[in-house]
């Protein structure tokens, strides 16, 4: 499952459960279409609470959309997520796609406010590491 959802910020962007490569696929062509309307130096929040390990296939279409958010005008972004294995491959993808200095991963299972303090990093760059529970 995924959804894409613009807001003052930018783009939230929510994943969960298993997605597949055809459903990725979807996923990656919406954005294009939602980048497209969007003028650059835009945010995004990834809500990943839900999202289960991903596949090789399904890590590639991830990383292409990164490279698209990132080509588009990405300025920060903020990763909420509650496994330590998702946090991993994540951080690989973002590393590989080059948006990992300006993105900051909250760990739901510690922070009962994650997304306040994804909101306070991407408008306001106030790092969550140093507010968080």
């Amino acid at each position: 499952m995924y959804k894409i959802e613009e807001g003052t910020h930018g783009f939230t962007l929510t994943f969960g459960g298993t997605v597949y490569s055809g459903e990725l696929k979807r996923w990656l062509a919406e954005s294009e279409r939602a980048l497209a309307r969007r003028k650059s130096g835009f945010w995004v929040i990834v809500d990943m609470r839900e999202l289960l390990p991903l596949g090789p296939e399904a890590r590639e279409i991830i990383l292409r959309g990164q490279r698209l958010f990132g080509n588009a005008g990405l300025v920060r972004s903020a990763v909420i997520l509650q496994s330590s294995a998702i946090a991993a491959q994540f951080r690989q993808l973002a590393k590989d796609s080059l948006v990992y200095k300006n993105e900051r991963y909250i760990d739901a299972s510690k922070d009962a406010d994650c997304v306040k303090h994804a909101l306070d990093w991407v408008k306001s760059e106030i790092e969550p590491d140093l507010v968080q529970a």
